[in-house]
């Protein structure tokens, strides 16, 4: 398996004996969270490399799990985040996988509720910062230094333009944008940096125009 690194996400403050394997392991997690929208009710983690030897003795199965409940780093409920997750009645399964990945702390994770499934694959590079590098498939390429968002479309004529054009109007400014697809006609993926803030109100606005599915920021 050959994975393209990506974007990272930095915070010193943890709960846990390692940076990477459980600040990074819980940033992880809640970007998950957060690009799936909603609580998951089951979910599959699949661990490669270091991440799959040592994940129980460092922390990273329970920061994972904390993460994905939308707790912080510093949350003292990632040390009983498995309970929580009982509680909330969310289904965690844990894969060690054997194949080799190019980075040792790669982890693989399937979110999937009553109405939707995601896939994320994200590496731990250590003091916390952490990659995305795929995306239901999709390869991802963000700095992670400026405000991001992601736009899930139909691959339609005109949508990258209205995209823009709405950016433009509401004065942001891209700094960097790629654009992927599975298939001509099909889904596709927008990966755009800008540089400033992106409110609630430009998220509701692209998620207005034709053809556009779903809508995510990332690092504001």
């Amino acid at each position: 398996m050959k994975f393209r690194s990506v974007s990272e996400i930095i915070g010193p403050v943890m709960i846990g004996p390692s940076s990477s394997h459980t600040a990074g392991a819980a940033r992880i997690g809640r970007l998950a969270r957060l690009l799936f929208s909603e609580q998951p009710k089951k979910v599959n983690i699949h661990l490669y490399g270091s991440f799959a030897k040592t994940y129980k003795g460092h922390g990273t199965d329970v920061a994972l799990v904390g993460g994905l409940l939308d707790f912080d780093t510093f949350d003292e409920r990632i040390r009983e985040a498995m309970e929580h997750a009982k509680d909330m009645k969310m289904r965690v399964r844990f894969h060690e996988e054997e194949a080799l990945t190019d980075h040792p702390n790669t982890v693989k994770l399937r979110l999937e509720s009553a109405s939707q499934t995601m896939e994320m694959v994200a590496i731990s590079v250590g003091g916390g910062k952490i990659e995305i590098i795929e995306l239901n498939g999709f390869p991802l390429n963000l700095s992670g230094h400026h405000p991001a968002i992601l736009v899930v479309h139909t691959d339609r004529y005109g949508v990258i333009a209205n995209v823009s054009n709405l950016l433009a109007s509401h004065e942001l400014n891209i700094g960097h944008m790629e654009v992927s697809r599975k298939d001509k006609g099909r889904e596709a993926l927008m990966v755009i940096e800008v540089d400033q803030p992106v409110s609630q109100g430009i998220l509701e606005a692209l998620n207005g125009l034709e053809h556009v599915i779903q809508v995510a920021k990332i690092n504001d």
